[in-house]
């Protein structure tokens, strides 16, 4: 399995985002407007002082991979565990009946609140520039939404992945991944995702799709205090 999956958040925020990122050679964020996640060099000796100057009254940020008591100026305000997946399936079809319409920066406001109702992750307004995201609309209303976020060397994420509750059972955020997918297998990348330890229902989607467990992470809520 790709090294680099082990220490994702650092290994993106240092490479292939970094122009979208802030911090030292130690700790780093997506800067402020994109998915409020954190990285640091030594993810289980996390350098909480060096980020500490990149922080903003009211911050809280999601921080994977390290366990044990937060440093003083720190809280942990949601403790728990995820599970990153990895794609191991078969190219998905082409799904030409699936209506998906490339997000762009009109949509910003849309795909937050639709974040904001349906929780998928992490999400900011300028979240959608990290790669690509498609979504579903109902007339001018966005309904489904699923992107791409984290990326090192051939790993590319798939993330936001969501359907308004009005509009679920026609399984449209499901196609919208599966069409993420295929377009990242055709450019020669893996898929991965992360999906919470209580979500047992996507769990079991990712894996009927073609996901597998690479392995169960701790996942933080931090923020300074």
């Amino acid at each position: 399995m790709n090294p680099l999956l082990d220490n994702i958040a650092w290994n993106t925020l240092s490479g292939a985002h970094a122009g979208f990122a802030t911090g030292t050679d130690r700790a780093r964020r997506y800067a402020p407007g994109f998915s409020p996640i954190v990285g640091f060099a030594k993810p289980q000796q996390p350098d909480l002082a060096d980020l500490a100057p990149f922080c903003e009254p009211g911050d809280h940020f999601y921080c994977m991979d390290w366990s044990g008591s937060a440093p003083a100026g720190w809280q942990i305000d949601l403790d728990s565990t995820m599970f990153r997946m990895v794609w191991q399936g078969a190219l998905p079809d082409d799904d030409p009946q699936l209506d998906a319409v490339a997000l762009r920066p009109e949509h910003a406001a849309q795909a937050v609140e639709l974040a904001a109702l349906t929780r998928p992750g992490p999400f900011g307004p300028r979240t959608p520039e990290l790669g690509d995201y498609f979504g579903c609309f109902e007339g001018d209303r966005l309904i489904a939404m699923a992107g791409e976020r984290m990326c090192a060397g051939t790993l590319r994420e798939i993330s936001g992945v969501c359907t308004h509750p009005d509009f679920q059972g026609r399984g449209l955020a499901r196609r919208l991944a599966a069409k993420l997918i295929r377009r990242q297998l055709q450019r020669g990348e893996t898929p991965f995702l992360h999906v919470m330890r209580d979500n047992e229902g996507a769990h079991a989607l990712y894996a009927r799709m073609g996901f597998r467990d690479h392995r169960e992470v701790v996942v933080r809520v931090i923020s300074p205090c």
